[in-house]
């Protein structure tokens, strides 16, 4: 596809990205006294609709299906943003296939904004109607259900979806023929390699199932993160000292909270540099990664103020701002 045809798509995300929220305005939000208050300032930054009045799941939902509704309003492709709506795709595939087993309904659980509706997907499991989906994840279904209904076991369910899913991501990078899709997918699949590695590690995991749980990607090599999940945390900050992902050394030895921040802040970082672009798909990219940012992060302050912790502990988790 020429880049050409990016040029008005662009235009539409640089008039957009002066509404995206600043490093201070989320320091004005950490201010708030309340939940409340929290909510009530989003809000008044255009945040929800009629619809959502002060339901901060509400609000919080619309915001995402907003941000979706302008990359599908600009987008010329939208099959590369399959990196993005993977996770939400093979969410839906695991919600469906545990509900099957327990034999319930619930709706909350799924989202309808992807591919596969919640309710398309729960009927697709009921009725073993797997080839309705798309690529390889008719396989992944067939497998998750049958693992579940033989072993009860619901985490062995998990590590057949999500890995999966990661491996859907790394495929659709590539696929998509866009520099910045691919290494955008590269980095998810990496970042939760890595923090599979910190889990199993604290968990005392064998490297057979962090090898069952992890995805290949191009920037970590899986045998020597396995290897150091299993000498220590120590030793995984170690190895990614000499890795592209060597920020998540200092954060790893900081706090758990402080890995996770930085976990999420490595790909604002990745994708910071798009706001300069203006004939590639990236800019469309970052507008979409900043916005998912945006959402995660006002959560985080309201529920931290909701539960009475501190200003410096919700400091501690808040995600860097894209602008």
């Amino acid at each position: 596809m020429s880049n050409t045809k990016y040029t008005y798509a662009v235009a539409r995300i640089r008039a957009l990205e002066v509404s995206l929220f600043s490093d201070a305005f989320i320091e004005q939000l950490l201010a708030c006294k309340s939940a409340d208050q929290v909510l009530q300032s989003v809000i008044e930054k255009g945040w929800g609709d009629m619809d959502t009045e002060h339901d901060a799941e509400a609000v919080f939902k619309r915001e995402e299906e907003k941000a979706w509704e302008v990359i599908r309003d600009t987008a010329p492709d939208m099959s590369v943003f399959d990196v993005l709506s993977y996770p939400k795709l093979y969410h839906n595939l695991k919600a469906a296939v545990k509900e099957v087993y327990a034999g319930v309904n619930n709706p909350a659980m799924f989202y309808d904004d992807c591919a596969v509706s919640g309710e398309e997907m729960l009927q697709i499991v009921e009725n073993r109607e797997f080839s309705r989906l798309p690529g390889n994840m008719s396989r992944t279904a067939q497998e998750a259900l049958e693992a579940l209904l033989h072993t009860g076991d619901g985490q062995l369910c998990d590590i057949i979806v999500d890995r999966a899913a990661l491996d859907a991501i790394e495929e659709a990078g590539k696929r998509s023929g866009e520099p910045i899709i691919e290494d955008y997918a590269d980095t998810t699949v990496a970042i939760a390699d890595i923090k599979i590695a910190v889990r199993s590690q604290k968990t005392g995991k064998s490297a057979d199932f962090m090898r069952n749980a992890m995805a290949e990607c191009d920037s970590l090599s899986l045998d020597q993160l396995i290897r150091a999940a299993l000498a220590g945390e120590e030793e995984i900050a170690r190895y990614l000292e000499g890795t592209s992902y060597s920020g998540g050394a200092d954060a790893l030895r900081e706090s758990p909270s402080a890995f996770e921040r930085w976990c999420d802040n490595r790909m604002t970082e990745t994708l910071r540099p798009q706001k300069y672009e203006t004939f590639s798909v990236g800019p469309l990219l970052g507008y979409l990664v900043a916005r998912q940012n945006e959402i995660k992060t006002v959560r985080i302050i309201l529920t931290g103020k909701q539960n009475g912790f501190s200003d410096e502990a919700i400091r501690e988790r808040i995600r860097e701002m894209y602008v």
